[in-house]
């Protein structure tokens, strides 16, 4: 059985499309059969990985309309172990359009049931909304990834967002866990990135995660190529911290980034430009 895990936060910008795609390209090569399922309307995870989405005539929004089966929209990717579930600019009325159908909230499961490719880990990229589709990413899923950026108001509207889990949990889906919560766009030259660290440890406990992901240009450049950091320079810092945090999804140990090597990176890439 498949490890369904939905990355999920309600607020923009706190790097959930860019940790969906890395994350699973990285699982893919640990030799984990892995797909994605882009149930962002934005398609971002999409084009992220190198698929135009205007071009995409059979996607998400087909499956959770019944249309097609999810497994006839799943198209390989540039990685291999890794494939995809495309969106596209259709999806952008799937809350409206499902609202009245029965079981609504049970779309995307229920799409699921009957896979007959055996995947090690689906991992569903949501909205930036606690709408009906990330609802049905948290009906399906068996835990959720929070990412939350180091800047002010971290933590804000996660309250939120953790009773919409428990209303899930104890209404549509008894299994949803918190997988993990993983801070990200960390500048560790700053005092507010240390007490964004220290406040979310406070909150989530033994839930965060130990890799931190720093903020990096090449992890801001690499979906404008259609690439994830994986094959845009899997020799950065941003690609090292992804890689780290694969590991650290399946339990293996890894070595924790040091600081100055981040800082030292950011400073070259300044460098570079001027």
């Amino acid at each position: 059985m498949a490890k369904i895990i939905a990355i999920c936060n309600q607020k923009g910008g706190t790097g959930k499309t860019t940790t969906t795609l890395s994350l699973a390209s990285y699982l893919a090569i640990e030799n984990k059969r892995t797909l994605l399922i882009d149930l962002d309307p934005q398609s971002n995870a999409t084009s992220g990985i190198g698929i135009n989405k205007h071009s995409v005539t059979s996607s998400i929004y087909n499956v959770l309309h019944g249309y097609v089966t999810l497994e006839s929209v799943v198209v390989p990717t540039q990685i291999d172990n890794l494939s995809l579930a495309p969106s596209n600019l259709d999806l952008t009325g799937a809350e409206v359009e499902l609202v009245n159908v029965m079981s609504r909230e049970y779309r995307l499961k229920k799409s699921m049931e009957n896979m007959l490719v055996p995947y090690d880990f689906v991992l569903i990229d949501c909205p930036p909304s606690l709408g009906l589709l990330t609802v049905n990413a948290l009906t399906a899923a068996d835990s959720v990834i929070i990412p939350i950026q180091c800047e002010y108001y971290a933590l804000e509207g996660l309250s939120q967002l953790m009773n919409t889990v428990n209303l899930i949990k104890e209404n549509l889906n008894n299994r949803l866990a918190i997988e993990g919560v993983l801070l990200t766009m960390a500048d560790f030259r700053t005092n507010l990135t240390k007490e964004v660290i220290e406040e979310v440890n406070r909150f989530f406990g033994d839930k965060v995660y130990k890799t931190i992901i720093p903020r990096s240009i090449k992890l801001s450049e690499a979906p404008g190529f259609g690439k994830p950091i994986l094959l845009y320079d899997k020799n950065s810092i941003g690609a090292f911290a992804y890689q780290n945090l694969a590991k650290e999804v399946l339990g293996i140990f890894t070595q924790p980034l040091e600081n100055k090597e981040v800082v030292m990176e950011e400073e070259q890439h300044g460098k570079e430009i001027r």
